[in-house]
């Protein structure tokens, strides 16, 4: 696979690592207070768009947009998946995999011509 194809990935992978934790990383400190998290996951939020920003501006010369989020998704799905189980101790069960599959099928429709 040609290094165009494959640095948008990369940049989507790194993004949504910061992402997942921006949005759920402060499940774990429920006591700290919520302008607190906010504020923290604002910052990390920062970091995920230093690599989205590029990922889609790369990946827009070899995908399309609606593939690029299609892509997005199911990465997003997949390090959600990774995070909930290592993370926060919560893996997920049979019919979250189920659901993430079907959407992963509607991402894979995407790239269909």
């Amino acid at each position: 696979m040609p290094a165009e194809r494959i640095y948008p990935i990369l940049l989507l992978l790194g993004s949504n690592l910061f992402m997942t934790f921006a949005w759920y990383g402060h499940l774990k400190y429920k006591s700290t207070p919520l302008v607190m998290a906010i504020m923290v996951s604002w910052g990390i939020a920062f970091f995920e768009y230093c690599l989205m920003v590029p990922a889609n501006r790369l990946g827009s010369a070899v995908y399309s947009a609606p593939q690029l989020k299609g892509m997005q998704e199911v990465i997003t799905l997949l390090v959600f998946a990774g995070f909930s189980a290592w993370y926060l101790g919560e893996p997920l069960k049979w019919n979250h995999w189920a659901g993430f599959a079907l959407i992963a099928v509607a991402a894979w429709l995407i790239f269909l011509d």
